[in-house]
């Protein structure tokens, strides 16, 4: 027989919770039982991998101290690993016994919690070990405690020698028909595997890293979309400049979808066009980027657009009559 202990506390000297288990240990152990104790506080880099070690275990004791409140973030950990990664089937029938020892308040709520846990988990509680030890060494040398304590061990022995049924309970009943898992359904061993890239750290941040190196380079291909988009427009306006002798203007089109407002400045022969802003231009235009798109390859007219409300302007209307004689784009 094979009995695992994981320890959920801190592994302070004065811990009554350390006391417990060793005597547990030494009872089991004399009548040969294989017994196992994991520390979480030294194991908390790799507590996702725990769960698999519930596979060659015929029975478990989850013992921790309570110092202000609850069973601790340790165990609750483990508890959680084993939610996510453990065997179900090995875990139904798998006998837990909960040792709580509190300095403080709440060790039977310690106690029900880690019961209740591991009922909705799919195991079989027993009941358990739990105190309030004000002072731990007189705990530790009085005799009565420790036959209880021995007493207990035994009976957890027998239970699982026995394979002794439990009564159903609500809480079996809720995992059934209210919790539902609505991850992807895994095999033990993918389970287990899964566990393993979890718990190491390498693999974790070589994911993020990748994550992050995906997130810029799209982030890099839009803004790059964005700006051969605008160059675009740019390009078109410049190949197809037919300038007036003696004009001078200046258009602020704003393309409302991609929120930029292209800037075009005519004075006799330059040409200027960029995004930016000018509040005081001769024409003030918005549009959308297809209707714009249009426009540059000739498939509307600027004045057109404006007639057929694609387009909206205000301000000098001969200038805005005239871009379509400074701008002459192949009609298509």
């Amino acid at each position: 027989m094979k009995i695992n202990i994981y320890y959920g506390g801190r592994g302070l000297i004065e811990d009554p919770t350390i006391y417990v288990m060793s005597k547990l240990t030494s009872v089991l152990e004399e009548i040969r039982v294989q017994v196992t104790r994991y520390n979480l506080f030294e194991e908390k880099n790799t507590i996702a991998m725990l769960p698999k070690t519930l596979k060659e275990a015929d029975g478990v004791i989850l013992a921790t101290s309570v110092e202000w409140m609850g069973i601790g973030g340790l165990m609750q950990q483990f508890l959680d690993a084993c939610w996510l990664y453990a065997d179900k089937e090995k875990l139904s029938k798998l006998y837990m016994l909960p040792v709580v020892m509190a300095s403080t308040y709440g060790e039977r709520d310690a106690e029900l919690t880690l019961m209740k846990a591991w009922e909705i988990l799919g195991g079989i509680p027993c009941n358990g070990l739990c105190a309030y030890v004000d002072d731990h060494v007189d705990f530790e040398t009085n005799l009565d405690y420790a036959k209880l304590i021995e007493k207990q061990a035994e009976a957890f022995y027998r239970m699982i020698n026995q394979k002794t049924k439990m009564l159903p309970t609500s809480n079996a009943a809720i995992k059934q028909n209210v919790l539902r898992n609505n991850s992807i359904v895994l095999t033990p061993q993918e389970s287990e595997q899964l566990s393993m890239y979890v718990s190491d750290d390498t693999y974790v941040k070589k994911q993020k890293e990748d994550i992050e190196e995906l997130t810029q380079l799209f982030k890099e291909m839009l803004d790059s979309g964005e700006n051969e988009s605008g160059q675009e427009f740019i390009k078109n306006l410049k190949d197809n400049f037919h300038p007036l002798d003696d004009f001078v203007a200046s258009y602020s089109i704003t393309i409302t979808d991609i929120k930029k407002t292209l800037i075009v400045e005519i004075n006799d022969k330059r040409l200027k066009c960029y995004y930016g802003e000018k509040q005081d231009a001769d024409v003030i235009a918005k549009t959308t980027h297809n209707v714009m798109n249009r426009l540059v390859l000739g498939r509307i007219t600027f004045q057109g657009a404006f007639m057929s409300g694609d387009l909206t302007a205000k301000g000098n209307f001969k200038t805005l009559r005239t871009f379509d004689q400074v701008f002459q784009f192949n009609i298509l």
